[in-house]
């Protein structure tokens, strides 16, 4: 009788846990307008042999409804042979959709985008892999050839000199991929390294890198290493366009309590510091709670790309009201039941926590 009435008690905790976070929920961002113009910016020394550049972007910023810089930067690729494929933005149909680049033995799709050095809106042409080598094309590239000698200088002429940061929609570069650019989109791939979370991290904590604060314009537009925002590096010349900030009204306000994708939610909540009155399960409960909340921000990340891969499809399918609704109404199940997961662990976690604080006092 008294664990059925545990049970019973921890399930009615549960409830009003989920009905207080669903009331939190707030709204939605549609992103109805898209990135800057990309900015005009010289591209800083190449610190090393084996570093690959990676083009700056434009990233987006849920808790303060802004896009935000990414600065370019030089990272060494993950494996020999594998080159970089930026990442872009595309209209997915009644919002902007972001796809993450990646590492791997071709270059892919990037929309189009004129990123400039070698990107100038299909495959590579800053370089190439030689005999286990990376060779650079110093026509393209800025390379200290008293440091790096493994060179080539090929003139390349491009036509697309647009500074536009988006494919698809109003305004948006009109550019499809290729057979081949799809196919290396499904080849063996890697995402981005720590290096470059480190350049987004550093980029995000930055007001500076906002677009409602530089207008198009950072200070920051490229490093010479990733997360080095202090030395080497290059601010931009100028922006790329006029533009107009998101977050004085362009966004639609999607009302309602309940969340349709991972990015409509607030973020992870970081609970209180673990107390049980034991220093050294602090530090290890600590550790254990930092280490669940990283993996529910990864769970979410996962689920939105793949949400955005079906409204990619839905887009090239051309589908009707009722199968988008259809696969809308899906997103918000996914989204749902992810949360009542998640929460569910913090629940869990929060009561071994509880208990073993129970334990200590009555010794």
């Amino acid at each position: 009788m008294h664990i059925r009435f545990i049970r019973t008690l921890l399930f009615a905790l549960f409830v009003l846990s989920m009905s207080a976070a669903t009331a939190n929920a707030g709204v939605g961002v549609l992103i109805t307008i898209g990135p800057p113009p990309l900015p005009v910016y010289e591209q800083p020394i190449c610190p090393g042999d084996g570093y690959l550049w990676t083009p700056g972007y434009w990233a987006y910023d849920y808790d303060i409804d802004d896009y935000y810089w990414v600065p370019g930067t030089w990272v060494m690729a993950p494996e020999v042979g594998f080159l970089w494929t930026p990442a872009y933005w595309g209209w997915g149909g009644d919002r902007f959709v972001f796809y993450d680049g990646y590492w791997g033995p071709q270059v892919g799709f990037y929309g189009g985008i004129n990123y400039g050095f070698g990107y100038f809106g299909s495959g590579f042409e800053g370089g190439r892999w030689d005999g286990g080598h990376f060779f650079y094309n110093r026509a393209v590239l800025n390379v200290n050839v008293d440091v790096i000698h493994n060179v080539y200088n090929t003139t390349v002429v491009h036509e697309n000199v647009s500074h536009v940061s988006f494919n698809g929609g109003k305004g948006g570069i009109d550019v499809r991929p290729t057979p081949q650019q799809e196919a290396a989109a499904h080849d063996r791939h890697i995402g981005p390294v720590a290096a470059q979370t480190q350049q987004i991290q550093a980029a995000r904590a930055n007001t500076q890198m906002r677009a409602s604060v530089n207008m198009g314009k950072p200070a920051i537009a490229a490093t010479e290493r990733p997360g080095e925002f202090n030395r080497g590096v290059v601010p931009a010349k100028e922006a790329g366009g006029a533009y107009t900030p998101v977050n004085r009204g362009g966004n639609v306000a999607k009302p309602g309590g309940a969340a349709v994708h991972p990015h409509d939610l607030p973020p992870v909540e970081h609970p209180a510091a673990p107390n049980t009155g034991n220093p050294k399960k602090d530090l290890k409960y600590q550790q254990q709670q930092d280490k669940m909340i990283a993996k529910q921000n990864q769970e979410r990340d996962k689920l939105q790309q793949q949400q955005d891969a079906e409204h990619q499809q839905l887009t090239k399918q051309k589908a009707d009201d009722a199968r988008t609704q259809q696969v809308e109404q899906k997103h918000q199940q996914q989204t749902q039941q992810l949360q009542q997961k998640h929460q569910q662990q913090q629940q869990q976690f929060q009561q071994k926590v509880q208990k073993s604080g129970s334990s200590s006092n009555k010794k």
